[in-house]
């Protein structure tokens, strides 16, 4: 568990996966809770891969590897190897299991730094093999809407930080993208959030300016903002009726309907050489 005044974070090994962020001043828990009848997760870490591969597979040299939709970190058991009050550090590195669906060796770190009403998130891929490694990442936190009793799910709206036209890249029924788009349908810079919102799928925007968004009700001025500097691309999702909303900061999403490509072609893939590294933070922080 991290804590100070205003935040205290816990996590599990498995995934190293965030489980609760609760705001003290107002007994607010952020977090889904992983209803497993729901969605039985909290907020999982996306590695080597964000989001669905075709056929399960990807391809490294023109070898294909079994690789599941968002990869394996999320049900990898970490090893905790530092913590204080305010930080814990989270390493996962290859195995006999990895190196089976992913054939790269590497080490995986996942830092949580909480300072103030701020808890930052920091993604390191270190690579330790002898040629130069591919991967994605991303996160996939969920956030409980509303934030308390009384209020209902379309009380609330995702506040965008400019006032920008959106459009979605639409999915296929399998979760690849289709090479269709969308418009999505904002008022000025919020997005209302809805009950249906979410019935085709995920929202996916790759073209835009905001780096932050925020989580709002009519009802008060508290909030929750993710913000995510270093990651280009964004999902929006939930499960439809569900009361939650997930806020997704990518660095890669999922293939394209079509012919597999070699991971090191995919979408928005990340390389770091040999002996070099990769980094990248997102935060989260709640007003009240």
């Amino acid at each position: 568990m991290l804590s100070n005044d205003i935040l205290s974070v816990e996590f599990r090994p498995q995934g190293a996966e965030l489980t609760s962020i609760l705001h003290k001043p107002t007994s607010t828990e952020h977090l889904w809770q992983g209803d497993p009848a729901v969605w039985g997760w909290h907020a999982p870490n996306l590695f080597p891969v964000v989001g669905g591969c075709l056929n399960n597979q990807i391809l490294v040299d023109g070898v294909a590897y079994p690789m599941g939709r968002h990869g394996f970190a999320r049900q990898s058991t970490f090893e905790l190897v530092e913590q204080t009050e305010t930080h814990a550090r989270f390493v996962l590195t290859e195995s006999e299991e990895t190196l089976k669906s992913y054939p790269y060796r590497f080490e995986f770190a996942i830092e949580y730094t909480l300072e103030g009403n701020t808890l930052s998130v920091t993604y390191r891929v270190r690579n330790t093999d002898d040629k130069p490694i591919f991967f994605s990442v991303g996160a996939h936190p969920a956030f409980n809407v509303p934030f308390g009793e009384g209020e209902a799910y379309e009380d609330y709206w995702l506040e965008f930080e400019h006032d920008e036209p959106l459009t979605t890249h639409l999915l296929s029924k399998d979760g690849y993208f289709t090479g269709e788009t969308q418009p999505i349908a904002l008022q000025g810079n919020r997005l209302p959030l809805t009950k249906h919102l979410f019935d085709q799928d995920a929202l996916v925007i790759k073209e835009f300016q905001s780096r932050r968004v925020s989580i709002r009700s009519k009802n008060h001025d508290r909030a929750l903002t993710v913000s995510f500097n270093d990651f280009p691309y964004l999902g929006l999702w939930a499960k439809p009726g569900a009361p939650f909303v997930c806020i997704e900061p990518w660095l890669g999403c999922a293939d394209s309907v079509g012919e597999p490509v070699e991971l090191s072609q995919r979408e928005a893939i990340q390389q770091v050489p040999v002996g070099g590294s990769f980094e990248a933070t997102f935060s989260i922080a709640s007003y009240s």
